[in-house]
C-alpha cells in the first residue's frame, strides 16, 4: 500500500532530510515549516506511529519539564528521499533567515 502524505507531511519530511540522522525538537520544525502545533503534533505523531520516527524524550534542568525529539528510522529516511527527491528552496530560505535572525 502506497502512503499518501500531505503537504505538510513533505514539508516535515524535508525538514528531516537537512540532517537526517540528528535528532529534532517540534518546535524547531515548527519554526522552519512554520506549522502550528495543532497540524505539527499530529503529523509526528502519525509518522511514530508508522515506525517512520523514532521517538525519545530528553531531560532538562530542575524544574523544566522535558523535551521530545524526534528523528527519521531508516524507513522513514527511504520514504523521504523517494517522496522529496529536491529539498525545497523555500525551506532552505525559511532555515537561513531563522540563523541570521538569531545572530
Amino acid at each position: 500500500m502506497k502512503l499518501r502524505l500531505s503537504p505538510q507531511t513533505l514539508r516535515v519530511l524535508e525538514v528531516f532530510l537537512e540532517e537526517p540522522r540528528e535528532w529534532r525538537y517540534g518546535y524547531d520544525i515548527s519554526r522552519v515549516t512554520s506549522l502550528k502545533s495543532g497540524s505539527l503534533y499530529p503529523i509526528l505523531m502519525r509518522l511514530a506511529d508508522r515506525k517512520l520516527l523514532d521517538t525519545s524524550w530528553e531531560s532538562t534542568e530542575a524544574g523544566k519539564p522535558p523535551r521530545h525529539l524526534y528523528r527519521l528510522t531508516p524507513d522513514g529516511l527511504a520514504l523521504a528521499r523517494e517522496r522529496c527527491p529536491k529539498p525545497s528552496t523555500t525551506m532552505r530560505q525559511r532555515r537561513v533567515a531563522l540563523s541570521e535572525a538569531e545572530g
